[in-house]
């Protein structure tokens, strides 16, 4: 995929796109919800993946690998029962993971790509994409902006406790994304959310014009 949005005709401008980075529990959800309360649109990969998960042909091809133990009696993948299996730290677990994602990848991103037009032909002025494997599936390519949501590792590590995570869950899951350095020195602009929820937005707000050009 080169691009999420169609050429633009006529007189319309096509909208920036920002995409977010930070660590796992970093807050990325709260800064786009603040950028979508400013008048942004947002692209959400992991609803996408929600999405795309609940197809017949992905289903199938999910249980063809992992057998009936990741699916519910109605037949839907069981989303907790199968990241105890591809976010495993092991040789199996790894090959697991890029199976998974050589599944669900390109079709999260032609979802992505539907929605980002919808919203580009409907005005919106800027589209945020928050996606937990930017890096990695590529798609910081597609933007034109990348916002780093910064908080302290221990920080980040209580709010994973307080979804109900363990820490080894936690190790686990970090483990599997990009360095949250690299992920910084790449970005853009960086947003502090180690304080309030005001502070963060007051960045934001600060940040808007930038952001949207």
């Amino acid at each position: 995929m080169t691009s999420l949005l169609p050429p633009t005709s006529g007189s319309r401008t096509k909208p920036r796109i920002v995409g977010l980075l930070g660590g796992i529990a970093s807050g990325k959800s709260l800064v786009a919800a603040q950028l979508v309360a400013l008048g942004a649109g947002l692209l959400d990969a992991d609803a996408a993946g929600h999405e795309v998960l609940r197809r017949p042909d992905v289903r199938e091809a999910i249980r063809l690998r992992w057998g009936d133990g990741v699916l519910d009696a109605a037949g839907h993948v069981v989303r907790p029962a199968l990241a105890r299996l591809v976010f495993v730290d092991t040789p199996q677990g790894r090959a697991d993971l890029a199976h998974l994602e050589q599944i669900t990848h390109p079709l999260i991103g032609e979802v992505l790509r539907e929605r980002a037009t919808a919203m580009a032909e409907s005005g919106t002025p800027l589209l945020v994409l928050d996606a937990p494997v930017m890096l990695k599936a590529g798609w910081d390519k597609l933007c034109d902006h990348l916002l780093f949501v910064d908080a302290p590792l221990e920080m980040r590590r209580e709010r994973a406790r307080s979804r109900g995570w363990s820490d080894s869950e936690f190790a686990a899951r970090e483990a599997r994304q990009e360095p949250v350095d690299e992920k910084k020195r790449r970005a853009d602009f960086t947003v502090d959310n180690s304080g309030s929820a005001g502070g963060t937005n007051l960045q934001i707000t600060r940040l808007w014009p930038s952001l949207v050009g």
